[in-house]
């Protein structure tokens, strides 16, 4: 476990080292399958998923989608990146798609910088909206220490007493447990401390997030001890650590492009109280992200991935089982999804059907 302060340039420079051949899809043109409109459906598809554990069921879901509409897709399981190499790798046309892309976050990827300091677009397209507004961010602390000291909001730590509550390994900063390191989120948690007004107190900790919560965080929280990190929506994290009764979510400001996108509606176990919690990170949309001309090329999944949409509590209720079961692996994961297409019937062939055209 390291303390660590990224750059988005260095990051990118790095990021487009790391690729792994994959092959790309291709429509075989047998028309298997294909829909009244006359667009062939049938080839293979390389798509990929998240590390992070809590995208695999959607991404599991959306695979047997594809398949039912006559396409072959390789187990996502067997192509696990990260944001900063699964965007150059959509972009080279090395993987067709993924349906873990979080917006705004991710509009970072979205461009690239020339030498020359100009910015480009890549051919790549956010589709969809599989959980729309569903997605928040943000940081908490232990509802103890929340409560002792009257902490609120994350400028609380400009206060050098109150950032030296969080302070484990005895800098005098607090430690905020964040980001797997290459995961859009440990960059904007880097550039929240180097420009908001809280951050000169603070250091982001990085490791294996689920690590990190496991072994640090929930043994803090249940021990009584003072803790701070970083989580999302949806996430087994505030399933087995629930605000207002385990921990509490912080407020804070903005960076400047964010501000006014940041407010959550009642949002249960915000330390301010209030309607509404101003978390400092806009809320998300969660979309499929795939390669342009893999969308020109294949209409029937454009149609699909416009179309589908899943519950964000389907998305947490599948999260928590995941988390608690200890031999929870791929084969559950597989299945419960297709529970859930199973489930959905109606509503899933309704979206085959636009996709057919």
């Amino acid at each position: 476990m390291r303390h660590f302060r990224n750059n988005l340039t260095a990051m990118l420079v790095v990021s487009s080292l790391i690729l792994a051949a994959c092959g790309t899809a291709a429509d075989n043109g047998d028309g298997e399958g294909g829909p009244a409109s006359g667009d062939q459906v049938g080839g293979q598809v390389t798509m990929a998923r998240a590390t992070w554990d809590t995208g695999w069921f959607q991404a599991a879901i959306y695979a047997q989608l594809i398949e039912e509409l006559g396409y072959e897709v390789n187990d996502p399981a067997e192509l696990t990146r990260d944001a900063n190499t699964f965007y150059p790798a959509v972009a080279q046309e090395e993987v067709d798609l993924w349906v873990n892309g979080w917006f705004p976050l991710h509009d970072i990827y979205l461009s690239r910088e020339l030498f020359s300091g100009d910015l480009i677009s890549e051919p790549i397209e956010p589709i969809g909206f599989e959980v729309r507004a569903g997605a928040i961010q943000g940081y908490l602390i232990d509802k103890a220490t929340a409560d002792a000291n009257g902490i609120t909001s994350m400028s609380d730590l400009t206060d050098p007493r109150i950032a030296a509550l969080f302070d484990e390994d005895g800098d005098g900063q607090a430690d905020l447990h964040g980001c797997n390191e290459g995961w859009g989120c440990h960059v904007v948690i880097d550039t929240h401390i180097s420009e908001l007004d809280w951050g000169a107190n603070v250091e982001q900790v990085f490791g294996e997030y689920n690590d990190l919560i496991n072994n640090v965080v929930r043994p803090k929280v249940e021990a009584g001890e003072s803790v701070l990190f970083y989580t999302w929506t949806p996430n087994w994290t505030i399933d087995v650590l629930a605000p207002g009764e385990d921990v509490v979510w912080l407020e804070s400001p903005s960076l400047e492009d964010d501000a006014g996108m940041d407010s959550v509606a009642g949002l249960a176990g915000c330390a301010a109280g209030g309607d509404s919690c101003n978390l400092g990170w806009p809320v998300n949309d969660i979309r499929a992200v795939a390669n342009t001309e893999f969308l020109e090329d294949n209409p029937p999944i454009r149609r699909l991935l416009e179309v589908v949409e899943i519950p964000l509590k389907d998305i947490a209720d599948q999260n928590a089982r995941m988390a608690m079961d200890p031999d929870y692996g791929e084969g559950e994961i597989r299945a419960e999804a297709a529970r859930w297409i199973e489930d959905n019937r109606d509503l899933v062939d309704s979206w085959l059907g636009t996709a057919r055209g």
